[in-house]
């Protein structure tokens, strides 16, 4: 076959390629992805993230100095309102109350018929009463019914308690047995109160108010939530990476047996709900200076309709007027394919590898005879 030849065929071919090609892509770029507007609920939602803490705790400290004689409890413990946790070595207490009650009681036998000897009754018998109390802070007793979370110290060890000395977690949260540190010798905690600080950005706090219920979800514990109440919203925020956030206290109404303490959850308030009203998707939406729109396709004709908007939730928002119900939307493109001379186009490329059209990139393979 000539050189003449060859190259007529492989024009002839190049084009016929390059039009079927051409005529795929006019047909991919006339197919337009729309929603429908349908009729349904929307729930609008704000959510903060805590851990989950005791809503009535306390550090638990001996009223006197001393060496720790004995500890009744460990980590884990629940006791009672009462209940004795822990006792110091009381010898050089009760010498003092002994030695407080003789001069008490020879103050009583001589008597207050004068002034000193009245002032000589009132010391006696406030260093008694002082000596009284001594002894009674040698002995920690529970505040209240709860369980021990931690135990900072040990026997043979100061009363103020250590930290790091013997501290243990209770095993609430997933049997970590990490160490907690407190201010006390003991912390106690009512595992029957729970709750949780979530801090919420300052546009979603305006939507919260006291009373409003929550439900909290845990992250160790898939398919396990809890109920609770919005009991505090602190009016002071704090700002971290120049994000300003309200601490707001969520009290569990609804405890399930499996939430520990210090686990880590999601609390999440519903602000907002409506029910059978027109819904499009929330993608859909678009928002400048404060109008909404969205894109409408009527008789082929895309055009940005303003909408007035109701709730707004994370996957539907309601539209209250601008769209009815069936109307097909437009989303916003996503893109596909690779860009050429500005148009989307179903394949890469421009025509044929090499660049030119035909491969080498110059027309004919062997550069250009």
């Amino acid at each position: 076959m000539t050189n003449g030849a060859l190259v007529a065929l492989l024009v002839c071919g190049a084009v016929l390629a390059y039009g079927q090609l051409g005529a795929g892509q006019a047909a991919g770029e006339t197919t337009v992805r729309t929603v429908t507007a349908s009729r349904g609920s929307v729930v609008a939602s704000v959510s903060a993230s805590g851990s989950v803490e005791s809503a009535k705790s306390r550090a638990l400290s001996f009223g006197t100095s001393g060496t720790v004689e004995k500890i009744y409890v460990k980590a884990g413990d629940k006791v009672g309102k009462g209940d004795i946790l822990a006792r110091l070595d009381d010898d050089a207490a009760q010498e003092s109350l002994s030695a407080a009650k003789a001069t008490y009681d020879s103050a009583l036998d001589d008597g207050t018929g004068t002034a000193e000897l009245y002032a000589a009754y009132v010391k006696a018998r406030n260093a008694y009463r002082e000596a009284q109390r001594t002894l009674a802070a040698t002995v920690l007793k529970a505040p209240f019914a709860g369980t021990i979370t931690a135990v900072n110290g040990s026997v043979g060890g100061d009363s103020s308690g250590s930290a790091q000395s013997s501290a243990q977690s209770t095993g609430q949260g997933q049997g970590t047995g990490q160490s907690q540190t407190g201010s006390g010798f003991m912390e106690i905690a009512d595992t029957g109160r729970l709750q949780l600080v979530g801090a919420f950005t300052e546009s979603d706090v305006g939507k919260l108010e006291q009373g409003q219920t929550a439900t909290v979800t845990f992250d160790a514990l898939p398919g396990v939530t809890a109920t609770g109440e919005i009991t505090q919203i602190e009016p002071v925020a704090s700002t971290s990476d120049n994000i300003v956030q309200y601490p707001v206290t969520v009290t569990f109404t609804e405890v399930p047996s499996q939430v520990r303490l210090g686990q880590t959850a999601t609390v999440e308030v519903v602000v907002g709900r409506a029910d059978d009203v027109v819904t499009v998707p929330s993608t859909a939406v678009s928002t400048n200076g404060g109008q909404a729109t969205v894109t409408l396709l009527r008789n082929g004709r895309q055009t940005s309709t303003p909408v007035e908007v109701g709730v707004r939730g994370a996957t539907l928002t309601e539209i209250k007027s601008g769209v009815s119900e069936g109307d097909q939307i437009v989303p916003p493109a996503t893109s596909t394919g690779t860009t050429i001379g500005g148009n989307q186009r179903q394949f890469g490329g421009g025509g044929f590898p090499g660049g030119g059209g035909i491969p080498g990139g110059g027309g004919v393979p062997g550069g250009g005879r």
